[in-house]
């Protein structure tokens, strides 16, 4: 800085004062010309003005301004904004005093009517959001309130943003950030949700119960079922064995009752082979009563021929003298 009356100094000795003054008066333009130049970001525009009437929009790029007649009146964001309004006082039809934030998401569209609309636009939104809220919430009840944010989201956005298309302003979406009913009414809905909570867990435990009681008595029912068939299956099989063994039993004395009369058949046989003569025949006929009258029987059939058994007998005992 020091150095430049110095070198402006030696330029004047050295430079006629044309010369100083030409290169005074380029270097004034160059200044100017390059103040003038103006380059527009992404997402941005400019309103212009020449001579204090509106001129142009400068969109996205690089643009000159015309010197001393043209001046930027607005730099205006053009990508959507969101307005964090403080909470505003409401009351509900049933006369419940509470506490409501809103949240406005906007978005620029038209940049002359928002540089020219109105002075201060965003005010504008957050009183209009107050007044709108207010008329809203009036028509509901508490319990109403508090479970149709989307249907009061709704209306607010379509009033918004009706009310702002003169400022060139969109409202894409409104939401309640927050409800603060009073303590007393927190208090209340909070005894109220314990309730609820405690029915539901009554109900869930009672249903639990039931579905165990059922199952329980299906358990049973399937238990009993399977042990009367475990019953009429052991009973079958008992039937089967007790039906087979008799079969078998009875196969048994009819073999033992076909041995039998195969020996005697074949006693006979031997006994006529042998050629026995009738003092043998008499002598086991007698044998034979005499097993007959040592059994159980309390009938006795004697042959009417008396004689012809005493007969029988003095031939027997002459038969055993011999023999001894």
């Amino acid at each position: 800085m020091n150095t430049l009356p110095i070198i402006l100094a030696s330029a004047k000795e050295t430079l006629d004062p044309i010369t100083v003054v030409f290169i005074v008066a380029l270097s004034i333009v160059l200044l100017i010309f390059i103040s003038c130049l103006k380059v527009v970001p992404q997402g941005h525009a400019k309103v212009i003005e020449r001579l204090g009437k509106y001129h142009t929009t400068w969109q996205t790029g690089v643009h000159f301004k015309a010197p001393f007649i043209d001046r930027i009146a607005r730099s205006v964001v053009l990508m959507e904004q969101v307005a964090d309004f403080p909470p505003q006082p409401v009351i509900t039809s049933d006369n419940v005093k509470m506490q409501i934030d809103t949240v406005v998401f906007y978005q620029i569209t038209d940049c002359k009517l928002f540089a020219y609309g109105h002075v201060n636009p965003i005010a504008a939104i957050e009183n209009l959001t107050a007044t709108t809220l207010r008329n809203i919430i009036g028509d509901l009840e508490l319990d109403a309130t508090l479970t149709s944010r989307d249907v009061i989201n709704t209306k607010m956005r379509s009033i918004l943003d009706e009310a702002t298309d003169p400022w060139g302003i969109k409202v894409n979406r409104v939401e309640l950030k927050n409800i603060i009913p009073p303590r007393e009414i927190q208090e209340a809905m909070e005894k109220q949700m314990k309730a609820e909570r405690e029915r539901r867990e009554s109900i869930l435990r009672a249903e639990g119960e039931k579905k165990s009681a059922i199952l329980i008595a299906e358990g049973q029912k399937q238990s009993r079922i399977l042990e009367a068939e475990a019953a009429k299956q052991a009973e079958i099989l008992r039937a089967t064995a007790q039906k087979e063994a008799k079969i078998l039993e009875a196969e048994g004395e009819a073999e033992a009752i076909l041995k039998v009369q195969q020996a005697t058949a074949d006693g006979i046989k031997m006994i006529n082979e042998a050629g026995a003569s009738r003092e043998s025949l008499i002598l086991k006929s007698l044998e034979s009563m005499e097993r007959v009258a040592d059994g159980q029987a309390t009938k006795i059939i004697v042959p009417s021929d008396m004689q012809s058994v005493a007969s029988l007998l003095a031939s027997a005992n002459e038969i055993l003298g011999e023999k001894k």
